[in-house]
């Protein structure tokens, strides 16, 4: 049996970040004929991911607090914005981690 809950948060969390990481399907298709050498879509890319991160992380912050202080309803709302919090600082420290793999290589294959 499916926990919808937690489903939710893997599926959306991970969607989110790979969108803001990546862009959109259709962005990726659309410039795959016109190739850019400045690495500025994938600069602002991974910018727009860790300000998505750190907002993830404000809120799960802020939720842990209210969690603390007796202030929250529902207890769920603050386990699931930690856990979002958490899977999405994993998939960029992981999209972080083959970028600085793949700088090394070339920086290899160049010496």
């Amino acid at each position: 049996m499916p926990i919808d809950a937690v489903n939710g948060v893997t599926t959306n969390a991970m969607t989110n970040a790979l969108t803001s990481v990546s862009g959109t399907s259709s962005d990726v298709a659309g410039t795959a004929g016109a190739t850019s050498t400045d690495g500025s879509g994938f600069a602002a890319s991974l910018g727009n991911a860790v300000d998505g991160l750190q907002q993830l992380q404000s809120d799960s912050k802020t939720l842990a607090l209210k969690a603390v202080t007796g202030n929250l309803d529902d207890i769920h709302d603050a386990t699931i914005a930690a856990t979002r919090a958490q899977v999405t600082l994993e998939l960029v420290s992981a999209v972080r981690n083959k970028g600085v793999d793949a700088f090394n290589e070339i920086m290899r294959m160049q010496a």
